[in-house]
Order: C-alpha cells, then sequence, then structure tokens
C-alpha cells in the first residue's frame, strides 16, 4: 500500500516511478515500485537488508547500467523525461544526477583537483578557483582546508573526506544528489555534520538518501520511503517492493500498514 501524500507536500516533481521493477539477469530484485519524488526535499528510503533500497536509488542516475544483465521493466521520468529511453544519455544524466557513496571514496589527488574533476572532464569554462570554492562552502568544509588545497584528499578524516565527495558532486552542478548509506562508515559527530549539510543543500538540490538509521531518516527527511523483501517462489532470492510512502513524521507516527509499524518500532530488521 503506497499512501496518498497529504496536500502539504503539494510540490515540483523531480522523478515519476510507475510499475518500476529491476532485474539482475533472470532475478527479479524488486517488483512493482511507484512513487513520485519532489524537488527540494529529503526523500529516505528505508528498511531491511535485501530490500531494494539502494537498486532503486540506483536507477535514478542509471548506475545499474554498468552491472552486467541489470535491466527494468515499467518506468522512470526524470522532468517528464524517460530516464531509459535510447535517446537519453546516461552520461549527461549522471552529471545531473550526483552520486555519494557509503563508503568516502575521494580519488587519489589534491583537494583541489577532487573537486575540480568532473567540472575539468564535463569541459567547464569559468574560474576553476571560484568553483573549488564555492564548492568547498557549499560542503561546509571551506574552513577546515582552504589552507591545504594542495594536499591529498586521502590524507583527511572519513568525514571529511564524505563532504569532499558532496563537494566533488555538486561542484559539477547537479540538481539531484543520491546518498547511499553516506553515513554508515562515520562516528557520530562527522553523522551530524552531514546531516546538517543535508538540511543545508536541500535549498538548492533534491536529495534522496538511503538509511538504515531510522534515528537519522527522523532527523533529516521530508518523505519517507518503506520497502520490505519476500522470498520468490521461484528461486533463494529476496524481491524488494515498496511497502509504504509518506510524509516521514506519518510514516514513524501513524503508518498505515502493520508491517511499517513493527519496522519502526524497532519489531524486526
Amino acid at each position: 500500500m503506497v499512501s496518498e501524500m497529504q496536500s502539504s507536500m503539494t510540490t515540483d516533481t523531480v522523478f515519476t516511478v510507475r510499475n518500476l521493477s529491476v532485474y539482475y539477469g533472470s532475478l527479479l530484485a524488486v517488483r512493482g515500485v511507484n512513487l513520485d519524488i519532489p524537488k527540494n526535499q529529503i526523500t529516505a528510503f528505508i528498511g531491511p537488508s535485501g530490500c531494494g533500497k539502494s537498486t532503486v536509488l540506483r536507477c535514478f542516475n542509471r548506475t545499474n547500467d554498468l552491472i552486467p544483465g541489470a535491466r527494468i521493466e515499467g518506468k522512470i521520468e526524470y522532468h517528464d523525461q524517460d530516464l531509459y529511453s535510447k535517446k537519453t544519455d546516461p552520461i549527461d544524466i549522471r552529471r545531473r544526477i550526483g552520486m555519494v557513496f557509503q563508503k568516502p571514496n575521494p580519488f587519489p589527488k589534491s583537494i583541489y583537483n577532487n573537486v575540480a574533476y568532473g567540472a575539468r572532464i564535463n569541459g567547464y569554462q569559468g574560474n576553476m578557483d571560484e568553483l573549488v570554492e564555492r564548492s568547498l562552502k557549499g560542503a561546509a568544509l571551506w574552513d577546515e582546508v582552504k589552507d591545504k588545497l594542495k594536499e591529498s584528499g586521502l590524507s583527511l578524516s572519513g568525514g571529511q573526506q564524505q563532504r569532499l565527495c558532496i563537494a566533488r558532486a555538486i561542484a559539477v552542478q547537479p540538481e539531484v544528489i543520491l546518498m547511499d548509506e553516506p553515513c554508515s562508515a562515520l562516528d557520530p559527530i562527522s553523522t551530524l555534520k552531514i546531516e546538517e549539510l543535508m538540511n543545508d543543500l536541500k535549498q538548492n538540490y533534491t536529495i534522496v538518501i538511503v538509511t538504515h538509521n531510522m534515528q537519522q531518516a527522523t532527523r533529516v527527511s521530508d518523505i519517507t520511503a518503506f520497502f520490505n523483501a519476500e522470498e520468490s517462489l521461484e528461486s533463494s532470492n529476496k524481491i524488494g517492493f515498496l511497502v509504504e510512502y509518506d510524509l516521514t513524521q506519518n510514516i514513524f507516527h501513524n503508518p498505515q500498514n502493520k508491517d511499517t509499524k513493527n519496522y519502526v518500532s524497532g519489531r524486526f530488521g
């Protein structure tokens, strides 16, 4: 069951997902997902391991295309454009829809060149120094690294590395930032900084985050999608599906589905 979104959430829609199913070869990984992702909001995907949260997230910038045998059925529209049309350039899509991964993955380059990398390969013609500074400020990292821009990005702490990866993502001026468990490898203080940053970033970006931390979902997200999984009758794999999608306050305080209530109350997962 997908809950009716309250009228207070009326806003522009960035992604429209209809009857999305994802396969890896012949194996069905996720089935029948329907949801809309609104602009300048933070949408959280929650659910137990193996329920397809990250699989669905990767569909939004077509990084599943890089996995042999991966394919989708159904439709995802990005501003009314078919994201999987043969006319759609996946490289352009990945520039407009950035990704921040679970483990910080700075390049073995200087802090400056980490941020500038994507802009350079996309042919950025503006002032690179200004872009790097603006991106690092946007990622709340500038004051900590402005005097050591020539040092390796790998020399930073884990939390700083993740913010560097966020700076790298926003330097190519995307509209959407996808975050796949961006705080799972970080300490509580770094996690809090990333969460504060997300709330700042949503003024200019649409954010979709996968998280196993339900407290994090309640702290940062406007909307929450709860996914679950069931055993396949034909194979040993699990098939993920969307159970409920609503305002975060409704998902955690007044869920309409019994499984949602059991998950957010800690009875399973």
